[in-house]
């Protein structure tokens, strides 16, 4: 018995021959990297805020190597490459903001909103820029620099202040790096978090 198929369907079924062979988008490491906050709020811990009480906790802006969910490594003044196989499990600023959020409520005792669906007006606004996220080729160090900006109250009085944090890396593989950026973000965290107060 002989089989025809129409053009049409001849067509169709070429395509999907081409595509099983495909692979669409980068290659996604076998695991990815987390930043998890050492200032943990405990469960059952119950909080509540009037309006003006909260803080507002944005997410920071970042330069464009930090745009990636990649770890950047700077290898000269003006050059970026990234490690290899390894990649964050969200964007490293809101990874951050995540980080920050959390070591914030944990060591101030505050109510920390998020960027978006506050239904109370915060008594603080936190912002800035993550200025590095990544390693010093160079000095072989993990680097975390973020630049706050803090505005209490209904003032037009805005606070800075920079933050930065480095931690040595003895294997340039991605969990060796992202644990020496944990350790970093960290000590960043909790240096703010004194900074706001509670």
């Amino acid at each position: 018995m002989r089989l025809s198929l129409s053009p049409a369907l001849l067509g169709t079924a070429l395509i999907g021959l081409a595509l099983t062979g495909c692979s669409f988008g980068p290659k996604v490491p076998a695991s990815l990297l987390a930043l998890p906050s050492t200032a943990q709020v405990q469960p059952g811990t119950a909080r509540s805020a009037s309006d003006g009480q909260a803080i507002l906790i944005g997410v920071p802006g970042v330069p464009a190597e930090l745009g990636a969910l990649r770890i950047p490594v700077r290898t000269t003044p003006t050059e970026i490459a990234y490690v290899k196989d390894a990649q964050w499990t969200d964007a490293p600023a809101r990874l951050f903001r995540n980080l920050l959020a959390e070591t914030v409520t944990a060591r101030t005792g505050r109510v920390v909103l998020e960027p978006r669906g506050a239904n109370v007006t915060p008594g603080l606004r936190l912002g800035g820029r993550l200025q590095s996220f990544g390693l010093d080729a160079a000095t072989r160090m993990a680097v975390v620099t973020y630049d706050a900006s803090l505005a209490r109250g209904k003032t037009d009085t805005v606070a800075t202040r920079r933050f930065e944090a480095r931690v040595p890396v003895t294997t340039e593989d991605g969990p060796t790096i992202a644990s020496a950026l944990t350790q970093a973000a960290n000590q960043v965290a909790t240096e703010v978090a004194t900074w706001i107060g509670g």
